[in-house]
């Protein structure tokens, strides 16, 4: 097998327009498409996609499963915004050899990365 990319993420959540208010007025993003009568929402990021849905009692929320990390244009900004927005933080602001990164958590408590990489480590490489 060769995967060649991710093809999107989804987050499951359990009530669709919470979610949408935290996603689009916290997160800024914006709908690129809408399935099942409502039930999978799409939004673009970059070349790739995030997707947010409720599709049944198989695939729930958790703040123990997978996460989404957002690579930002200004980190300081974003979590400035965050905070304005009162977004719960499961990790403040910290920073590594390679980046800064926070942690918030989307009002089922689904866990997603700030990101924004240092200038030297465009590739993630840390040395």
């Amino acid at each position: 097998m060769i995967i060649k990319k991710i093809g999107f993420v989804a987050i499951p959540v359990t009530d669709i327009p919470r979610a949408r208010k935290f996603y689009e007025e916290v997160l800024g993003l914006r709908v690129s498409d809408e399935m099942m009568s409502g039930k999978w929402i799409e939004y673009a990021v970059g070349d790739d996609s995030l997707a947010i849905a409720n599709v049944g009692e198989h695939w729930t929320p958790s703040d123990q499963g997978t996460g989404a990390a957002f690579e930002v244009e200004d980190f300081a900004e974003a979590i400035k915004l965050l905070k304005d927005q009162r977004a719960r933080f499961a990790a403040e602001p910290f920073e590594t050899p390679c980046c800064h990164m926070a942690v918030v958590q989307d009002p089922d408590g689904n866990k997603l990365i700030i990101h924004k990489l240092k200038p030297q480590n465009k590739k993630g490489v840390c040395k």
